[in-house]
């Protein structure tokens, strides 16, 4: 399994919520070889998540996808894929 690790910075907390239900997770799993996500917020209005797939090549699809289907209220600070060596 691969990981999708996405960092961004909230300009509008509620907007970007909103978009991430109405829009960013519906699309993310829908994806091919998507098998989780995750997404956290800080006090600080930084952004992380974790998208789990199935293969690094649906890993890679997605991760290009990431940057097409951010909100405006969010900026992009990093995406990388990751290899997922252990889980529980």
């Amino acid at each position: 399994m691969h990981a999708v690790v996405v960092k961004v910075t909230l300009h509008d907390r509620d907007a970007a919520q909103a978009v991430l239900h109405e829009r960013v997770i519906p699309a993310v799993s829908k994806a091919p070889g998507f098998v989780a996500g995750y997404w956290t917020t800080s006090k600080d209005n930084k952004g992380l998540s974790m998208l789990v797939f199935e293969s690094e090549d649906a890993a890679t699809e997605a991760s290009q996808m990431v940057r097409t289907i951010l909100p405006d209220a969010v900026s992009l600070e990093d995406v990388e894929v990751r290899e997922v060596v252990g889980h529980a």
